[in-house]
């Protein structure tokens, strides 16, 4: 009897223990839903760009809005192809690197695989709060193109350059600046120089004279005008390796020597497809000074058969702290030729830095043909350091890398900017792979530009104005 009572009772330990070995069943599993899990995830890291008004197809601020794309967020938030994030986290640390924890990832795809359910509105955290058509919140100025920009319905891509007063009349200092499309169907991308006032007496040119001015420049570079647009001429030589001449491969003359383009300003901000907006740390500002006019380059792209307008505009925070000014430089490659059918041309272009800098951000820009690029500085004693690298560069997405520390950069060190262009058939956004591609405006030709923002640490900034008279 003992022994019957014994063994019933190690077969009831068996077989429970069998039970609880037995895996959770999906009616057990933790219900996810949108109000309570995902939409944190979406409000936090989704919504700057997929609200109302935005570039992106729809929005998640709403159960409703976000439901029908489901399968997709999770395809894309999975494959880590959103948030849009192409550099290498072994070189780097940033400030807005935008990848999802893989906690966050794998909330979504269960939400989406246990049906995608909304759970109780109550659940619902409050949305973010943000100042319509502005990322940066409520600029405190915006300063636009005076009047409409008529684009006509058919002919080739224009790039244009407007004038814009600032009227201020003291020297004011940046904390936040976007560069914001009056019409997002044709404005490719907005570059915002600042055109400080001319010291001294100047002549007054007429602006027919100034674009004669501008006109010899040109003939007396790599470039021509084909319309509006600056491109490479066909029989300009060819320097793929741009560090192995004197300008590092900047090319506005023809023996190689590197003279600057027309001197448009400084670099401010700028709008490009997935470009975030231009936040730098607190104290670390740009500086317009009083008299000066922003210069906006603005790359029209044409809509077929549709005439459009559009009066773009460019939107300031002020500094209420400064301790550095910010400055920007394109390391460029002007004189490359990106082969027919080649799937990795190389090419370089490199800076000989002239003080003790800290480096802010970094910024690849290529066309459609770019398929990668690393930023590399190489120190005095011979040592290198990788900055940043994109092995997956895309043109869709034309993100600024904020460095979570400024890196040092010591006087006589050299940055080497590479990249690589994939101008085969393989390449699903190649224009045409039978082409020689060389530098030029239209993105049917290609550029090769890493952008840095940097500061001088001998640089001393003035107090900020008291009168508050700006403007």
């Amino acid at each position: 009897m003992k022994r019957a009572v014994v063994f019933s009772a190690a077969a009831l330990f068996l077989l429970a223990l069998c039970f609880a070995l037995l895996p959770v069943s999906a009616s057990d599993e933790k219900k996810i839903t949108f109000s309570k899990d995902v939409a944190p995830v979406l409000f936090n890291n989704c919504a700057e760009c997929h609200r109302a008004g935005e570039a992106a197809p729809f929005s998640v601020l709403s159960y409703k809005d976000a439901r029908p794309w489901a399968r997709s967020i999770k395809e894309k938030v999975v494959t880590r192809e959103m948030p849009p994030w192409h550099a290498d986290p072994h070189y780097g640390q940033f400030t807005n690197d935008r990848r999802l924890s893989q906690k966050d990832i794998d909330t979504i795809a269960k939400w989406v695989d246990q049906g995608a359910a909304e759970g109780d509105p109550r659940d619902l955290p409050p949305a973010p709060q943000f100042v319509e058509g502005w990322a940066i919140g409520k600029p405190d100025i915006v300063i636009q193109m005076p009047t409409d920009h008529t684009l006509e319905a058919t002919g080739p891509d224009e790039i244009q350059y407007f004038e814009v007063p600032t009227n201020f009349k003291e020297d004011v200092y940046v904390q936040m600046a976007e560069a914001r499309p009056g019409n997002r169907k044709i404005v490719h991308h907005i570059i915002a120089f600042v055109q400080p006032p001319a010291k001294g007496e100047q002549p007054k040119l007429s602006k027919e004279e100034i674009e004669k001015y501008r006109e010899q420049m040109i003939r007396d570079s790599i470039f021509y005008q084909d319309g509006t647009l600056t491109r490479t001429k066909s029989d300009a030589p060819v320097y793929d390796d741009g560090c192995a001449i004197a300008s590092g491969g900047s090319g506005f003359k023809r023996d190689g020597s590197g003279q600057d383009e027309f001197n448009i300003g400084m670099l401010l901000c700028g709008f490009a497809p997935g470009m975030n907006p231009a936040v730098w740390e607190t104290g670390t500002v740009k500086k317009v000074p009083a008299g000066s006019k922003l210069i906006l380059q603005i790359h029209y792209s044409k809509v077929a058969g549709q005439v459009e307008k559009d009066r773009s505009m460019v939107g300031l925070k002020f500094a209420k702290v400064t301790d550095k000014e910010l400055l920007t430089r394109p390391v460029s490659n002007n004189y490359f030729r990106i082969p027919p059918g080649a799937e990795r041309h190389r090419v370089t272009a490199c800076w000989s830095v002239q003080d003790n800098i800290h480096l802010v951000s970094l910024m690849p820009h290529m066309h459609y043909r770019g398929a990668a690029m690393e930023i590399t500085a190489v120190y005095p004693n011979g040592k290198s350091e990788i900055l940043i690298n994109v092995p997956n560069y895309s043109f869709s997405w034309q993100t600024v890398y904020y460095l979570k520390n400024p890196v040092a950069i010591p006087k006589g060190t050299r940055i080497v900017v590479t990249a690589y262009y994939d101008n085969s058939a393989k390449n699903k956004f190649n224009p045409d792979p039978t082409k020689a591609v060389r530098f030029g405006d239209p993105t049917y030709d290609d550029m090769m530009i890493g952008w840095i923002d940097y500061t001088v640490d001998a640089q001393q900034i003035r107090p900020l104005p008291t009168s508050g008279k700006m403007r």
